[in-house]
């Protein structure tokens, strides 16, 4: 896989996944503009805490920089703008009530 070019990534919005579980493929990013609910697209969802760049405030399937761990990863935005609470009801809705709703930070 070719290095990440980070001078194009840190132009775009940014956000902290805020929520994540190895159980589901949802997880949710809070940004400045509220949470954002994504899902897996294929690969590893990214860990609670880390610091994700891209378009979080479009629907569909994106690629975004996940610069905590250091990859691309693919996901698909389905919602955005959010409260905690609307974000991680959808969330739980999508996973069942096993996820993992603690508020990181």
């Amino acid at each position: 896989m070719p290095p990440v070019n980070e001078s194009v990534w840190l132009t775009k919005e940014r956000g902290i996944v805020v929520a994540s579980d190895f159980g589901c493929d949802y997880f949710v990013v809070q940004t400045n503009r509220g949470y954002t609910v994504l899902r897996n697209w294929g690969g590893i969802s990214p860990f609670s805490g880390s610091t994700i760049y891209g378009d979080l405030s479009n629907w569909g399937v994106k690629t975004l920089y996940n610069r905590s761990e250091g990859r691309l990863i693919n996901a698909d935005v389905r919602d955005f703008w959010l409260g905690y609470f609307q974000a991680m009801d959808q969330v739980q809705w999508s996973c069942g009530n096993g996820f993992s709703s603690k508020k990181a930070g």
